[in-house]
This record gives C-alpha cells, sequence and structure tokens, in this order.
C-alpha cells in the first residue's frame, strides 16, 4: 500500500512539475521554430524583448498612414503643370505638433558650444555652420532691421518658427535631437549615467549609432549595473549596453517627405467616423479627398465651426497675407493677429492635432525637387532623394567616427549595386528624370534654377496669398539657400502596428479544429 501511495506521489509530482506549478516556467517564451527557450540562459541564452508598441517621442503626434491624393486636386489657376495629381498611400508615421520654435533651435546652439569650445579656432567652422542666416530679414526697401538683430535671439520671439535655417541645417538639427532624445531616454532608465555629459567633448559625444557600435563607451547607470536590470547576458548576468533589439531607443527624427507632409497637413483622419478602441470595429473608407486647406476636416460644409458657444465666422485660420499690403488688417481689428510670423502653436490644430501646416512659414521637406516625380515615383511612400549609404569600414575592418563623433559613411557605389534586381545605381536622385534614362538635363544657372540641390518645400508663409496655403502646392529652394518665410518641423517612421498603440496588424478570425 506504501508502495502504490508512493508511485502515486511522484506521478501527481511530475505532473504539477510540466504544469509549471512546481518547476520554474520560463517566461521569457518559446521559439515555434526551434522550441528552444528564449532568455534561458541553460539553454543558449537568447534574448527577445517582449513585444511592444514604439513610444511617442518627445514632440510628436502619431499619424495613421493612408491613401490619399497627392497633387493639385482643385483647379489649378497657376496652370503648375509640376503638380500633377496622383492617387498614393503613406505609411503611419509621427510628426511634430508644432513648427520648430527659437528656443529649440537656440538649445542646438547651446550644445554645440558646450561640446564644440568656441575657444578652439578649430571649432569655429562647425559654430558659424549651424547659425540660421537672420539676414534674410533684408529687404532693399523695407525696415526689418529690428528683426535681423532681435527675432532669433530676444525671448519675446521664443515660440516663434525659427527662419533662416537651411536644409542642410534642418537636416543636422534632426540628426542631434535623434541623439540627445536616445541620451535621455538611457539616462533616464539607467543605463547611462548623467555625469558622464559633462566630460563629452567633440569625438567622445554621445551619438546613437556609435553608442549602438560600441565605440562609444558610456559610463553605465545605476540599472545597468544592478542585478535587478531586465537586460541579460547569455550568462544571465546584468547587461550594460542598450542594443536596438531591446525595443528602449527610438528610430531616428528626420525631415518629413513630401507625401508624408501633405498628406499629415489635410488632417483626413477626421473625415471618417472616428474608429473605435476596440478591435475589430473601424471607421469606413469614406475618403473625400477633395478639400483645400488643413482646417476643412474640421469644419461643416461652409467651413465654419459651430461650437456651444457660438460660430467662429469670419476668424482666420491661418497666418497669411490677405492681399496686396494686407499682412494684418487695420488696427483694433488684426485679421489674423499677426503681421510677421505667429506662435507655432497659434490658430487651429488640424484633425491630426498638427498645428500651422498652412500660414506662418513654409516648410522644408526632405525631397529633391523634380517637376514630374509624381509620375514617377512608387506607389507607396513616393520619395525622390535616396542617395543609398553604407558603414564605411578600415583596413582592418572596424567602423571609425569622425572629428564630430558620427560614426563614418561612405556612398554605395554602381559597381556594388549593378547586380541587384531593386536597384542599379547607388545615386538615384535624378533617376528617371536627369538621368541618361530619361534623356532629360538641368543646367543649373543657364536655362533652370533646378538641380540634385533643389529641396522641396511647403504650405504657405505669413508672407503668402491663400493659393500657397493648400497642402497641395509645391516650390524649391537650393539646400544651402534660406528665407525669412521657409522653416521646419521634424518627422519619425513608425515600428510596427500602422493603426497605433494597442492595435494588430491584420486581421484575425478564431482558428477552426481542421478535421482529421
Amino acid at each position: 500500500m506504501q508502495v502504490k501511495n508512493f508511485v502515486i506521489l511522484l506521478s501527481s509530482a511530475a505532473m504539477l512539475s510540466s504544469c509549471g506549478i512546481l518547476g520554474k516556467k520560463n517566461k521569457g517564451g518559446k521559439s515555434d521554430v526551434t522550441g528552444w527557450n528564449y532568455n534561458d540562459k541553460k539553454m543558449g541564452g537568447y534574448q527577445v524583448a517582449k513585444a511592444k508598441d514604439q513610444g511617442t517621442g518627445p514632440g510628436l503626434v502619431f499619424v495613421p498612414g493612408g491613401t490619399f491624393t497627392m497633387g493639385q486636386t482643385e483647379e489649378d489657376v497657376m496652370g503648375d503643370w509640376a503638380n500633377i495629381p496622383r492617387r498614393v498611400t503613406v505609411p503611419s508615421f509621427y510628426m511634430d505638433r508644432t513648427e520648430v520654435a527659437n528656443v529649440h533651435y537656440r538649445e542646438y546652439l547651446f550644445w554645440l558650444n558646450r561640446i564644440f569650445p568656441a575657444d578652439d579656432p578649430a571649432n569655429k567652422k562647425i559654430l558659424d555652420a549651424a547659425l540660421p542666416d537672420t539676414m534674410v530679414w533684408r529687404s532693399e526697401l523695407s525696415y526689418n532691421e529690428p528683426l535681423v538683430e532681435y527675432y532669433f535671439r530676444h525671448p519675446g520671439f521664443n515660440d516663434y518658427p525659427v527662419v533662416g535655417v537651411s536644409w542642410k541645417q534642418a537636416h543636422d538639427f534632426c540628426l542631434w535631437r535623434s541623439d540627445r532624445v536616445n541620451e535621455g531616454i538611457l539616462m533616464k532608465k539607467g543605463y547611462v549615467s548623467a555625469q558622464g555629459i559633462a566630460s563629452q567633448q567633440q569625438e567622445q559625444n554621445f551619438t546613437t549609432k556609435s553608442y549602438l557600435l560600441g565605440l562609444y563607451q558610456a559610463q553605465p547607470g545605476k540599472t545597468a549595473t544592478s542585478k535587478k536590470n531586465p537586460l541579460k547576458t547569455p550568462q544571465g548576468t546584468p547587461r550594460t549596453n542598450v542594443t536596438m533589439e531591446d525595443g528602449i531607443l527610438m528610430p531616428d527624427y528626420r525631415l518629413p517627405f513630401e507625401a508624408e507632409w501633405e498628406y499629415a497637413a489635410y488632417g483626413y483622419v477626421n473625415n471618417n467616423p472616428r474608429p473605435s478602441k476596440k478591435e475589430g470595429k473601424r471607421g469606413e473608407e469614406l475618403v473625400t479627398n477633395k478639400q483645400v486647406y488643413p482646417w476643412t476636416a474640421n469644419m461643416n460644409y461652409s467651413g465654419l465651426r459651430e461650437t456651444k458657444h457660438g460660430s467662429w465666422h469670419g476668424q482666420f485660420m491661418a497666418n497669411f497675407k490677405r492681399g496686396a499690403g494686407d499682412n494684418a488688417g487695420v488696427a483694433g481689428g488684426l485679421n489674423d493677429r499677426a503681421i510677421y510670423t505667429a506662435p507655432v502653436q497659434s490658430f487651429f490644430p488640424n484633425g491630426f492635432g498638427l498645428y500651422n501646416m498652412a500660414g506662418n512659414v513654409s516648410e522644408w521637406v526632405s525631397d529633391v525637387y523634380r517637376p514630374l516625380t509624381s509620375l514617377d515615383a512608387d506607389d507607396v511612400a513616393p520619395f525622390r532623394g535616396n542617395k543609398f549609404m553604407k558603414l564605411y569600414k578600415n583596413g582592418n575592418g572596424e567602423a571609425e567616427i569622425d572629428s564630430l563623433g558620427r560614426v563614418k559613411m561612405e556612398a554605395v557605389t554602381d559597381e556594388e549595386s549593378k547586380t541587384r534586381r531593386n536597384y542599379q545605381r547607388g545615386n538615384v536622385i535624378n533617376f528617371l528624370d536627369g538621368d541618361t534614362l530619361s534623356e532629360a538635363s538641368y543646367g543649373y544657372g543657364k536655362t533652370t534654377l533646378v538641380s540634385d540641390k533643389s529641396r522641396v518645400y511647403k504650405g504657405g508663409s505669413w508672407n503668402d496669398r491663400a493659393y500657397w496655403l493648400s497642402p497641395g502646392t509645391r516650390r524649391y529652394m537650393e539646400e544651402e539657400q534660406a528665407s525669412s518665410m521657409v522653416g521646419f518641423r521634424c518627422a519619425m517612421d513608425r515600428m510596427g502596428s500602422p493603426e497605433g498603440q494597442g492595435r494588430k496588424t491584420g486581421n484575425y478570425w478564431k482558428a477552426r479544429k481542421q478535421k482529421r
């Protein structure tokens, strides 16, 4: 009897152990391919972070992707053949809620002056290259010297959009912002010590790519050295370095593509019924892509918003020039209440919650300008401006950093690309429009003002007529040039579900039991 009871006890213990009640159940998951446990030092120690949604970076708004008609959709009074309408699809992404303001750009300059001290003559070129051109306010027949002197620096203009910034300067700002945001995340989570910031100088300053490649040695924070650190080595000990696979770091900030900017400006999300947060209940495909201005989706059919407090009848929805000589209206009744620019959070946001997507300042986008790109570009994520790059490696096969602390990159050559099926050249900026295949040429400064450095800018400004307020309009300028009417905002790629936080990708049904 005792032997029988002992056998029953052993069997019960085995069953409990197999159910994970007595035995330690692996919480890291198991591979559907090999059956091996993840995050288990006894089974190789392969680390897999728990699937999670991408966080929203500072200043950003989530823009769910979709299909829309890009280009001029209204009667084109300008006869602009460079803006032919075409339906395209834009993947989900993030965009700045507002234009980058003077105070934000001064923060960038402050960091540069701290890392690259001005008392070193070698740094003067770096610092001077980042300064906005305040001379853009000058005009031969107007008195704008106060703006030349004070617009960028005076605290009265802190929250006004930065202008006089070239495309290249805006691009560099995005790079800097990416690194500061990721460095801040690592400090707040305790993987990098804040004490190491004071010692950063020139080549030894934090950049995301140099950190990930091990070219920047960060001083570990409290979490990194703690036994409670959730990041582990294959041997199960705390891991001090964070990798992109951990889901902690953000993708890079960048300038938005032209299609992204135009799509975001319309704010079409309010044209559909509000999608339910419950999975399986969504808005229908009721797209009416024929509106003219960004605020139309927030208004009724008359273009005026009715509220409990009365109508907004007659209120200006953007900062622009109503007509010749009228940049503000009359004293005591200013129409847009701004003579030049206005604070970046002024006026009513569009359907995505984005401010000043019409008026205030026009904005740089990433694209290289060509008149017929709309006909040539892909259906999904259309963009012109690709110049494919790769990691530079020295004679020892090692990556290096340059004098700014950035990882060295080099152009992909045509020789490397010629056997590929998806592209055959490294630099495809002029693909199908300016290359030998297209039989088109652009003699910059002789027959045209278009070159491979011509960048698109979108939206109207404080000094533009209403025509330019429509997101479908487009203009261009050389990437080294600047204007008192052009600023910028940043964007970021979306990783994961295109519908946002907590939403699945694809449609799902309950699995049916197969008949055998």
